[in-house]
């Protein structure tokens, strides 16, 4: 198997770089020095397409004979594939219709029909896609390009590995490989373990697209019924059947990694790039911490395939508020605190100095009310200390750090109409400098005489702090108010006559 690998390997060395780059293996120093190993990059979102991709679909194609490229071609994907498809066709001057899932990434469409390739979408995955694109194979004739399951594809994704040991003959102690349908990893590990079969081989996917992680516990092929789709570049149901013919007793292991984990890896790239990886780009980087956290290594070579780079802008929020949870810098915990004046200040007091990343809390009835708070950390540890802290001070906890409807859903919902009456309720928005310790220093200022009845804060990453604060103040009290906002020295905003306060929080 690997001989003949071996020989179709080195033909499409003498073909891909018709249109593939050969791309840098880049020091991660902010990695390396964070996980104590020496961890390398492999920029295959540096391509022209910014992924990997086009390598195994032009040598695909630039196998074709004159009949075949007469007839066109047709692929399946959810994205990367398609556009490798789309630019391989138009150098070839090739008709190429793509099926692509309707949860691709507007930019992967895009992208798409510019290389001038019709586009059809069509259901909400790769594999509803492809099951299409074989109904319009049929009925066109035209040739089925496949993303992963064919010799040739995964001959061009091996040159990956080609030019990865050429570019560091010296030791490198594994190889860690994002896996879809197993393209890569399989073309990958043929070359890797035929010259440098002491390097391990490990392949890395979301735990909720875990396709060739079941297999091989298996030992077959298994459809997954529901897989995830945050990771759009390898949410595939079932490895393909050469794929995992090839790889099944070549790689090492596979790591499953989470959404946070992932989203923390894209950071982590950022940081030591300037480049933002998609998700599934950044598998890679998520395993290597993942194992290196496992195994306690240190002093080892890792080496981690950025495989693609087409991100939509607008998922770059989410990405950001996952991070720092996936790094387990960030708690969301619910907390209930009695319903007094000056109760929520003791509450902030008890958190201390630490940074807070948002604060969401409403007036709920007379004797008590439930803050939803993010707090920054160093770590689990510091979040079990924390949750003890406040427990210690009777605070009833609810860790929301691993709850995945508070994190996508509930922590936008929090607040809403009061489900009482709140009396004099005046609404002000504040600016203050962002710096640990801020938050707590502008409600000392307040002091204790008025009621908080809500209250909003999300740390925005800016140099200043943002609060929406709802206050209970008798018109007894108006003019000693007054004197609280002109001494508090940040500037304010009166917004009780904002219709979002009248429509939806009054």
């Amino acid at each position: 198997m690997l001989n003949d690998y071996e020989k179709r390997i080195k033909a499409a060395c003498a073909v891909v770089y018709d249109v593939a780059r050969r791309t840098p293996l880049d020091a991660a120093p902010g990695l390396s020095e964070a996980l104590n190993n020496e961890i390398l990059l492999k920029r295959e979102d540096l391509q022209p397409v910014f992924s990997f991709k086009l390598r195994g679909a032009y040598n695909r194609i630039a196998q074709l004979s004159e009949e075949e490229q007469a007839r066109g071609v047709i692929t399946a994907s959810a994205g990367n594939h398609a556009q490798g498809v789309a630019l391989a066709a138009q150098r070839r001057g090739i008709k190429a219709m793509i099926v692509m899932p309707k949860t691709t990434p507007r930019i992967k469409v895009q992208a798409v029909r510019k290389l001038g390739a019709e586009v059809v979408l069509h259901g909400n995955t790769y594999d509803d896609a492809s099951a299409h694109a074989r109904t319009l194979v049929e009925q066109t004739g035209a040739v089925y390009i496949h993303p992963y399951d064919d010799p040739d594809v995964i001959a061009g994704q091996a040159t990956v590995a080609v030019e990865l040991l050429e570019q560091h003959p010296e030791r490198i102690d594994a190889v860690f490989i994002p896996v879809g349908g197993g393209g890569l990893i399989a073309g990958m590990a043929a070359w890797i373990k035929q010259h440098r079969p002491e390097i391990k081989v490990i392949g890395v996917e979301p735990d909720d697209a875990a396709c060739l992680y079941v297999a091989l516990e298996a030992g077959e092929r298994i459809t997954l019924p529901h897989i995830g789709i945050f990771a759009d570049g390898v949410a595939v149901r079932q490895v393909g059947e050469e794929p995992f013919r090839v790889v099944r007793d070549l790689i090492d292991e596979v790591v499953l990694v989470s959404t946070d984990e992932i989203c923390a890896a894209i950071m982590d790239i950022y940081d030591d790039t300037r480049a933002i990886t998609e998700p599934a780009g950044a598998l890679a980087v998520a395993g290597i911490k993942k194992y290196v956290a496992r195994e306690g290594l240190q002093g080892a070579c890792l080496v981690a395939v950025n495989s693609g780079a087409n991100m939509n802008f607008d998922r770059l929020r989410h990405v950001a508020e996952r991070a720092e949870i996936g790094e387990q810098r960030e708690a969301l915990l619910a907390v209930t605190i009695p319903e007094r004046p000056g109760s929520f200040r003791e509450f902030c007091k008890t958190i201390g100095e630490r940074g807070i990343t948002e604060f969401n809390y409403r007036y709920s009835d007379a004797s008590e009310a439930h803050v939803f708070v993010g707090v920054q950390l160093n770590g689990s540890a510091e979040r079990e200390e924390l949750i003890a802290k406040l427990k210690g001070r009777d605070y009833p906890v609810v860790d929301m750090t691993d709850n995945e409807m508070a994190k996508i859903h509930v922590r936008y919902m929090v607040g809403g109409h009061s489900a009482a009456m709140v009396d004099h309720e005046q609404l002000y928005r504040f600016e203050f400098p962002e710096r640990p310790g801020a938050l707590l220093r502008f409600l000392k200022h307040m002091g204790q005489g008025w009621n908080i009845s809500l209250f909003h804060y999300r740390n925005h990453g800016a140099a200043y702090g943002r609060v929406l604060v709802g206050i209970q103040v008798p018109p007894a009290e108006q003019g000693r108010f007054q004197a609280f906002l002109d001494e508090v020295g940040y500037p304010y905003w009166a917004e009780q006559d904002n219709p979002a306060y009248q429509l939806f929080l009054s």
